[in-house]
């Protein structure tokens, strides 16, 4: 992996943490009176996001899976939620808002993931063991 793709990736995850930091942690320190359970939720799950985020910036490679769930979350909430919405005609209030703060991450993970690695780490490696081996297989070499 190039000096530079870490660095990308590194730069991205700061501006996820950033993002986050302004946009959910206020609500997290200072919760609003009529936030909803579902909300606080939501936010409590990405405070922990843009937390991780910033471990991302220390181990970029390590913390890909973040990126991972990071994407297929957004994928899943516009196919399954914005879009059949905005085919019916009836977006939510606030969705298109929603929406626009996702499309940093739904357009710009796609680019900056390392796609060979994330094939050859995730899809291609073996699984590491489901139990340990016996006793003697442990120490026969």
């Amino acid at each position: 992996m190039s000096l530079l793709r870490l660095n990308v990736l590194r730069a991205f995850y700061a501006v996820m943490a950033f993002g986050l930091a302004t946009v959910v942690w206020p609500a997290i320190v200072a919760p609003p009176a009529d936030m909803s359970l579902s909300g606080s939720v939501v936010h409590g799950l990405l405070g922990g996001v843009g937390v991780m985020a910033l471990v991302g910036i220390r181990y970029p490679l390590r913390m890909l899976p973040l990126l991972l769930f990071e994407l297929i979350w957004k994928i899943i909430w516009v196919g399954a939620y914005v879009f059949p919405w905005w085919r019916s005609g009836h977006l939510p209030p606030g969705s298109l808002e929603n929406l626009a703060q996702c499309v940093f991450g739904f357009v710009f993970i796609p680019l900056v993931l390392p796609w060979r690695y994330v094939i050859r780490q995730y899809v291609q490696a073996p699984g590491e063991p489901w139990r340990k081996a016996p006793v003697e297989q442990r120490y026969a070499a």
